[in-house]
């Protein structure tokens, strides 16, 4: 990953353009979630977990804020240089933006908004604008847009699960959602399974989510631990470790060292020697 920019993408969609698969939440509407207690003899357990309506408003239905910036200390294992220091903001559903450096160092600046992502690489001088067409094919998906990335960054359930054939057990750990058939992902017509797992606290907080390809050794897990609680009721992970698994293992880091809810100026323009690149 010679790309600062790439990284900086990368980062905030937390995934890798190791994964090589594109994804499509495929359910049907005659699908349910089935409820399922991991032990039987614990009438208390079984009462909470049938409770499938105050399940889903925990894990998605959020506070609301109107913007947030994180200072942020990222390592990746395919990074030469690290840790990179960032600072990624955030205004509700209107933009992510995020500079990057290194050893005080500009290195990377995005700016990410519903209509599509900017980027530019300080150090190699050059640049990219698209839409999200462009994110998707970087990372061979197709389900990343403007609010998938939000939930990414703050820790909230990105995965469709209302009409998913998934049964969710009560363990020792908390809740953990499981799906009872492979979840179907549609790339280019061609039809591929998956294995979803999550898993949450005992306060709904998403702690761990997995995508396994059945049929290959490629996987995507992401860790979210050491949870903040501020003043209004915005949660949010102070460590995301993202693994990609595949012919190689890969891990990136994030650790969010402080949360400010005030506005801040979020500049972006590219210098005009700056060259435009294309990702294949």
């Amino acid at each position: 990953m010679k790309n600062w920019a790439i990284l900086l993408i990368i980062t905030f969609t937390v995934l890798s353009c190791k994964s090589r698969k594109a994804l499509n939440q495929n359910s049907s509407e005659n699908d349910s979630i089935q409820i399922q207690n991991s032990d039987q003899n614990d009438p208390k357990d079984a009462k909470n977990i049938q409770d499938r309506l105050a399940f889903y408003q925990n894990i998605m239905l959020h506070p609301q804020f109107e913007h947030v910036k994180i200072n942020s200390k990222i390592t990746a294992s395919d990074l030469r240089v690290s840790p990179l220091d960032a600072t990624i903001y955030i205004e509700n559903n209107k933009k992510i933006w995020s500079n990057i450096s290194f050893l005080i160092i500009p290195a990377a600046r995005a700016l990410i908004t519903p209509e599509g992502i900017k980027a530019m690489d300080k150090y190699n001088k050059n640049y990219i604008d698209s839409d999200f067409d462009y994110l998707n094919n970087l990372l061979n998906v197709n389900f990343i847009d403007y609010k998938t990335l939000e939930k990414l960054l703050m820790g909230r359930t990105f995965m469709q699960i209302t009409n998913s054939n998934s049964k969710i057990v009560k363990n020792s750990q908390g809740y953990q959602l499981t799906s009872i058939t492979n979840q179907k992902i549609v790339t280019n017509e061609i039809t591929r399974e998956y294995k979803v797992e999550m898993q949450y606290t005992e306060d709904f907080n998403l702690n761990w989510v997995k995508l396994q390809d059945v049929k290959s050794n490629d996987a995507i897990e992401i860790v979210y631990e050491n949870w903040e609680t501020f003043p209004n009721e915005v949660k949010l992970p102070k460590n995301v470790k993202i693994i990609i698994k595949g012919s190689k293992t890969s891990q990136i880091l994030l650790e969010n060292t402080k949360f400010d809810f005030s506005r801040m100026e979020t500049p972006y323009s590219v210098p005009a020697n700056y060259k435009k690149i294309e990702i294949k």
